[in-house]
């Protein structure tokens, strides 16, 4: 019985992963798990019941955070971007700029994708608006399905990396508790403090990387099989200020957001206002925002709001539980007693990571693994901002690979029938090794990720 209750906290991990499994919502199975489990707690007096009174003034940390009101801000500029086909313009005249060269096609695709991705931050959106718009245009000019559908999905998760990205926003709230937790556990008892806009400048360096390789990608497949990405014969000529005119919107959108960021003139907070503002402001000087495509994007935003905030507090309610039956201490023994220290903790988490990205979202895995895991690395030596980019460039590997990829199901379901599964499957293979590549090189040299953050 005694061996049934210290392994409590394991099997609460493992219960959350069945029953997400059967097709429960999240947030109630995170809250109903924990519930349950602190029941029998109680029952068989293992469980502190005075633990529980304490939820209420968790519930009002949330409600009062003040880097949490950016989320909202940020998917509402995100879905704002979507729905008024900023993207959409661009893509076209960047399409046609770029078609006459080899893989001309493909190239455009990443830049636009990276575009939108600086722009929106959502993944699902990103690869949804991607797919419906640029996969039709490169299979009817002969584009390989399988190249196509892999750049689609490689270029739809980096909204995960590259800011203002709501992972970001999310892991540097949920980081920041975890470095002052394992500081004050540590008795430094004036601790540092990290901030969202620390990840998002830390991200800015990896992120380019990643982009960069996917297009040295793509023009070396269009130099070596010209026949997988080929040059478009007749293509439109787009007149430099047309084209200047399509990009000038998401650059001035992106300069506005991340530039009072990293000059330190905005928080994460206000910047996501100004995107808000700005997103607002562009739609409907391109005209491209009647009311009722308002009302479509308020509800949208509200939806994906309530659904975080929902898995917010039902993950609030885990770790509580959670912390209650000694699960904290129970991680730390585990990390202590490895052989390899430090690295074959950090190696271990960020497997358990990949493989649980197959069957839980970013916000399920930021809510409940990284508060767990996060502050005993952090203990252990390891720097808070660099362990969040490893996490969000693991977290984007994991939702490409196959077969329980997200992006693979976003793709999917605006794919034709024609492009069959095993084509998407194949053709996102070169862009999970791309972002292994970068995992190792960030974990070779962590500079890559603490360097500018430093500096400024």
């Amino acid at each position: 019985m005694s061996l049934l209750i210290e392994l409590l906290p394991l099997l609460m991990f493992v219960a959350i992963c069945l029953v997400l499994l059967l097709g429960y919502p999240v947030a109630f199975t995170l809250g109903g798990v924990a519930l349950i489990f602190a029941g029998f707690g109680i029952v068989t007096g293992h469980f502190d019941a005075n633990l529980l009174k304490t939820f209420p003034s968790r519930l009002f940390g949330i409600m009062t955070n003040y880097t949490l009101v950016a989320v909202p801000l940020f998917v509402f500029m995100g879905v704002v971007l979507e729905k008024s086909r900023l993207a959409e313009e661009l893509l076209d005249n960047m399409g046609k700029a770029c078609g006459r060269l080899p893989g001309g096609l493909g190239l455009s695709v990443v830049l636009v994708g990276t575009l939108l991705a600086a722009s929106t931050g959502i993944v699902g959106a990103t690869v949804v608006t991607m797919g419906l718009m640029s996969l039709p245009a490169m299979l009817k000019r002969g584009y390989a399905p399988r190249f196509a559908a892999g750049t689609i999905c490689a270029t739809g998760t980096l909204g995960q990396i590259i800011p203002p990205s709501i992972v970001l926003v999310l892991l540097g709230d949920v980081l920041s508790s975890a470095y002052q937790q394992a500081q004050l556990s540590q008795g430094i008892f004036n601790p540092r403090t990290i901030s969202v806009g620390d990840l998002f400048i830390a991200a800015i360096v990896p992120g380019f990387l990643l982009v960069l390789f996917y297009l040295v990608y793509v023009v070396l497949t269009a130099y070596f099989r010209p026949q997988a990405a080929p040059a478009v014969q007749q293509s439109e000529k787009v007149p430099l200020p047309r084209l200047l005119l399509s990009l000038l919107p998401a650059l001035v959108l992106i300069g506005l957001v991340l530039g009072s960021i990293l000059t330190g003139s905005a928080t994460p907070t206000e910047a996501a206002g100004v995107g808000a503002c700005g997103a607002l402001i562009l739609a409907l000087a391109k005209r491209q925002l009647s009311r009722a495509r308002l009302v479509e994007v308020m509800r949208s935003t509200t939806r994906i709001s309530t659904m975080i905030f929902g898995i917010l507090i039902g993950a609030s309610l885990f770790s509580l539980v959670f912390r209650g039956f000694g699960g904290e201490e129970l991680v730390h023994h585990f990390f202590s007693n490895l052989l390899g220290g430090v690295f074959t903790a950090v190696l271990i988490v960020m497997l358990a990571i990949f493989v649980l990205g197959f069957i839980l979202d970013f916000i399920e895995i930021t809510f409940v693994v990284v508060p767990i895991v996060a502050p005993v690395l952090m203990v252990m030596g390891v720097d808070p901002i660099w362990l969040g980019i490893m996490i969000a460039v693991n977290l984007q590997t994991s939702f490409l690979t196959p077969p329980f990829g997200f992006a693979l199901f976003y793709l999917r379901g605006v794919a034709p029938d024609s492009l069959t599964t095993a084509d998407i499957y194949r053709g996102v293979v070169p862009f999970i090794v791309l972002q292994l590549l970068l995992l190792c090189a960030m974990a070779a040299w962590p500079s890559l990720v603490t360097w500018l953050p430093g500096r400024l």
